[in-house]
């Protein structure tokens, strides 16, 4: 099975992080119709108004893949005085799912924070993209967008493009796409955060350099071409998971780079 493939290749540590049962959240709040148009809130003490990380999880965009394994990430950011929207999204495999309504789902996640704010204290002012692997490839698209007001990318899918040439998660971006580079190049260019460089907000992508899932040469060559807005935080020795998991030494790095770029 696919799963069990991926999960041996990432370790005992990682296969952990994927199935412990997440934190409880504070609110799950609808931004849609459908059954996956939904995320978690998660407000820190006090009465705010609270700088919001819109989290989103990775998977390869795949419906197997659910955003359980965010809530661990979630509650610690929240726990580090931010608010977090945790979002789930229609992923492929299910109706809706893929290009583009995926991305038409973390848009209208994001929208839905200002229609929030003045029921939960959150600052909308200060919105931020935290996303994961594929939901890292989300994030810097959010950016890409203007949509938010800067972005982190945790072992980020940054490049479409190669993605496809190089067969990432088997095949997973040209099942997200609908098709290959070839037959829709200019849909590619569209949704591909490498392809709308340069990029206006601040945009940190931390990798760590033993990531066998997503090669760290990606966010390389991202920051390279990114016009001096974007930065690269490697982290030696760091592999896919260690940056989700609030556990490891990786995971203070990603509060640190949140803090700096969140707190005023």
């Amino acid at each position: 099975m696919l799963v069990l493939g991926l999960l041996l290749t990432m370790g005992a540590e990682a296969q952990e992080i994927l199935t412990l049962p997440p934190p409880g959240y504070d609110h799950r709040v609808a931004y849609g119709t459908d059954s996956q148009q939904f995320g978690d809130l998660r407000l820190p003490a006090g009465k705010g108004p609270f700088p919001v990380l819109v989290v989103i999880h990775g998977g390869y965009w795949r419906a197997r893949y659910p955003l359980d394994y965010a809530g661990h990430m979630s509650a610690a950011l929240t726990d580090a005085g931010f608010a977090t929207w945790n979002i789930e999204y229609r992923r492929v495999g299910q109706p809706g799912g893929g290009y583009p309504g995926t991305l038409e789902d973390v848009r209208a996640a994001v929208l839905q924070i200002g229609k929030m704010a003045p029921r939960y204290g959150l600052d909308t002012k200060r919105v931020f993209a935290i996303g994961h692997s594929a939901g890292g490839h989300l994030a810097l698209w959010l950016a890409a967008e203007g949509l938010v007001q800067g972005a982190i990318g945790l072992a980020a899918v940054t490049d479409l493009e190669e993605g496809w040439r190089r067969k990432l998660g088997n095949g997973a971006v040209a099942d997200f796409m609908g098709c290959g580079l070839p037959e829709c190049p200019e849909s590619y260019r569209k949704a591909s955060p490498a392809a709308r460089l340069p990029v206006k907000v601040p945009v940190v992508l931390l990798h760590g350099t033993a990531d066998t899932v997503v090669p760290l040469d990606l966010a390389e060559a991202y920051v390279r071409r990114a016009g001096g807005k974007a930065e690269l935080v490697r982290l030696e020795g760091g592999g896919h998971f260690e940056l989700v998991d609030p556990r490891t030494k990786e995971w203070k790095r990603v509060t640190e780079v949140a803090g700096r770029l969140l707190k005023p």
